[in-house]
């Protein structure tokens, strides 16, 4: 992969990753919904798991430089 596409992906995947996982866990520590009209078990589980997903292909971005 080439050094420039990497970089910018990487960023990009940990960046929304990062955020995701913040705005998260803050919106279950305040009690609000994380969808509205879906389980907040479920919302909460498949946000946090978007998360982790796109913080992997972030790492997995820079571990190709």
């Amino acid at each position: 992969m080439e050094r420039g596409p990497a970089i910018f992906a990487g960023a990009v995947f940990a960046l929304f990753g990062g955020g995701l996982l913040v705005w998260t866990a803050t919106s279950l520590r305040q009690r609000r919904p994380v969808a509205h009209g879906v389980s907040p078990v479920a919302s909460a589980t498949l946000a946090g798991l978007a998360a982790v997903i796109a913080l992997i292909l972030g790492t997995w971005c820079f571990s190709r430089l």
